[in-house]
């Protein structure tokens, strides 16, 4: 059985071939949106980078540097932090930090900005990654709320386990900066809070529930409270919003 297929006419042809250059052009531009997407999520997300030379280092992990147009600019290594300047080891830290990169030519992969507006980033000094030889020397602690790089925290327990730097300090003196910043921050608060309250307690001690007084009777907002809230006098707040004498309290 013979089949016979139809050939499309002659002045069907130009038609036919259009469609395929226009199924060809579709067709590669699919590709070349596919080729762009798969290009970005290959890219570093920190592909941003810093040069500059060091002029000032005012801790272990935060350095000045001077770019080409001559602009200071505050950086803070990312992914590590180091002891505190009046901490165990704060001094020693600025050093080693100091040794890598005072006065040197350095690049930052930018990984973006605190919240004080220092520029975050990984440096290297030529081959040198400055963030991890500060790890290795046992200068600094891996940052684990803000580091997601297994190889600093590698390096930092080699670092421990040989007892360099830090590591070699006795284990009381061998606290996180991290929790040295909150410790600190608490002994600050403690005895702003123990004035207030001593302030408190000696306003009280001026005022006496007996004998019992009416709003017209209060000297000040402060004794109105007093017989509101330790003596009881419920009167006092007429509309229950918990604010007595509203003509003195408010």
């Amino acid at each position: 059985m013979n089949i016979h297929l139809n050939e499309p006419a002659a002045d069907e042809l130009p038609s036919l071939r259009k469609g395929v250059l226009h199924l060809s052009v579709i067709t590669i531009a699919m590709l070349l949106i596919a080729l762009l997407f798969i290009l970005c999520i290959l890219s570093p997300a920190h592909a941003e980078t810093l040069t500059g030379r060091v002029v000032g280092v005012h801790d272990g992990d935060t350095l000045t540097l001077l770019d080409d147009q001559k602009h200071q600019i505050k950086v803070r290594l990312a992914e590590i932090d180091t002891p505190e300047s009046d901490q165990p080891y704060g001094s020693r830290a600025k050093q080693a930090l100091s040794d890598l990169v005072f006065g040197k030519v350095v690049l930052v992969d930018i990984r973006g900005k605190d919240r004080y507006g220092r520029t975050l980033g990984r440096i290297s000094v030529g081959s040198t990654d400055v963030n991890a030889a500060l790890v290795a020397a046992g200068a600094a602690w891996v940052y684990r709320q803000y580091s997601s790089d297994p190889d600093l925290l590698r390096l930092e327990t080699e670092a421990r386990a040989a007892r360099r730097g830090l590591w070699a300090l006795p284990e009381a003196q061998r606290t996180p900066p991290w929790e040295w910043r909150q410790q600190r921050k608490g002994k600050v608060a403690a005895p702003a809070q123990a004035s207030a309250l001593s302030a408190k307690t000696d306003a009280d001690s001026n005022f006496s529930c007996s004998p019992r007084k009416t709003c017209g009777k209060m000297t000040s907002c402060a004794e109105a409270e007093y017989h509101l809230r330790q003596c009881g006098n419920a009167w006092l707040d007429r509309d229950g919003d918990g604010i007595p004498c509203e003509k003195i309290c408010r």
